[in-house]
């Protein structure tokens, strides 16, 4: 491991450790977006912005910025992350980024070094699943594409327009940053892949696009125990096959040169009785790729599979149907080598890896240069309580981060 990094593990501890105590009683680092406690939460990142010299302001999409001028002006190079959790989550996810972006701003208050870009430190709302049931709110405003109809929204008597409100930003307005030169997001990897290469660093190359598909599987009900077993129409058997199908498909392109997955996340059937043979069975399927034609190959390799099996039981089955579906985000190739070179000039051992869960970065890239780095979490668990990172890697993250910036400082 590096030492004598120029960014603080102490101060990291710090913020971390005391954002982990402002969570819902009992339940440990729950902090959700819309929430009191994320608002507690606000007020302290608010004074903890302060204290690094940042001059602070919540803007029109709820995301909290803390901005370090330049000499120049004019161009903002911006790091950050969110600080909302998922329930019963983790003390790192969103976190370690908002924490490492801030001790970037902290090392060159020490080293009185001056940009000259503007630097932003960013606490986005409402990156994970919010009450609303939507995610990356304050990204997408601050990309300007937010949707207009999620602001009539409502959980109970409170709207996502009244949410936006409540926490300082005003949901009138959708304001699309152009003045941004680059964005950076540091990123807990969430998967084991950088613990197991004994790695210190994943330099992310791009955001998988997910889709979800639909698939029902028509069957039949009949008793249970009268029912011979050859004039059956089970619906699970037809979809057990698919299971089995849709494993081996994703197997098969996971073993490529890009990233790929894909799970039955959702499984239900129909009566559910046990004395019922199963008339109904619905699947929906997460499938998430770095490479758009590896996710347009899956998709008509699984209409394949649905008809060969309709045609091997019988069944009706429902050709798959496209829930939603977002399109991977690759990251910009200059920033992307300038983390590489910065993370050698830190003595950081990395590797380029695609990013098979969402992040902010994904809405940030549509309005600028964007990238993101991994650190090592432990057992690569994420969204329990469970979910623990070194304070030493978050640090020398923070270092790659801090020399990235540098260099993006001179050559934007």
């Amino acid at each position: 491991m590096t030492h004598n990094l120029p960014t603080s593990e102490a101060r990291i501890a710090e913020d971390i450790a005391a954002l982990a105590e402002i969570t819902e009683p009992g339940r440990p680092y729950t902090r959700r977006a819309f929430t009191p406690m994320f608002l507690r939460g606000r007020e302290w990142l608010v004074r903890r912005f302060e204290a690094a010299g940042l001059e602070t302001r919540i803007d029109a999409s709820g995301n909290l910025i803390g901005r370090r001028r330049g000499t120049v002006g004019g161009r903002t190079i911006m790091l950050g992350s969110h600080s909302d959790t998922v329930p019963d989550g983790g003390r790192f996810d969103g976190i370690a980024g908002v924490s490492a972006a801030l001790e970037v701003a902290r090392a060159l208050q020490d080293q009185r070094i001056e940009l000259k870009h503007d630097l932003e430190i960013v606490d986005f709302l409402a990156e994970e699943v919010s009450i609303f049931g939507v995610s990356c709110i304050g990204s997408r405003g601050m990309a300007g594409v937010r949707p207009a109809e999620w602001l009539d929204r409502k959980v109970d008597t409170l709207s996502l327009r009244q949410g936006i409100a409540e926490v300082g930003g005003n949901p009138q307005l959708l304001e699309k940053r152009e003045d941004i030169a680059a964005f950076l997001e540091l990123h807990i990897e969430q998967g084991p892949v950088l613990e197991d290469g004994h790695l210190d660093i994943g330099v992310v190359t791009a955001i998988a696009g997910i889709t979800r598909i639909e698939i029902v599987v028509n069957g039949r009900a009949d008793h249970a125990g009268t029912t011979p077993m050859g004039s059956r129409q089970d619906a699970l058997v037809g979809a057990a096959w698919l299971v089995l199908g849709i494993q081996r498909l994703a197997t098969a392109r996971a073993a490529g040169p890009t990233h790929f997955a894909a799970t039955v996340g959702e499984f239900s059937i129909e009566p559910g009785a046990a004395n019922v043979v199963p008339a109904r069975a619905r699947l929906l399927i997460d499938a998430r790729a770095e490479d758009r034609a590896v996710m347009l190959d899956f998709a008509g390799a699984l209409e394949a599979l649905v008809a060969q099996v309709a045609a091997d039981t019988g069944l009706r089955i429902d050709m798959p149907v496209t829930i939603s579906d977002n399109l991977p985000t690759p990251c910009d190739p200059l920033v992307l080598d300038t983390l590489d070179v910065a993370a050698v000039a830190v003595g950081a051992r990395q590797r380029r890896m695609a990013s098979g869960a969402g992040h902010d970065t994904a809405w940030m890239a549509r309005v600028t240069k964007a990238a993101m780095i991994f650190i090592p979490c432990l057992g690569g668990r994420s969204h329990t309580p469970d979910e623990f990172a070194e304070m030493a890697d978050v640090a020398l993250g923070a270092a790659v981060l801090l020399e990235a910036v540098k260099r993006l400082d001179k050559d934007l």
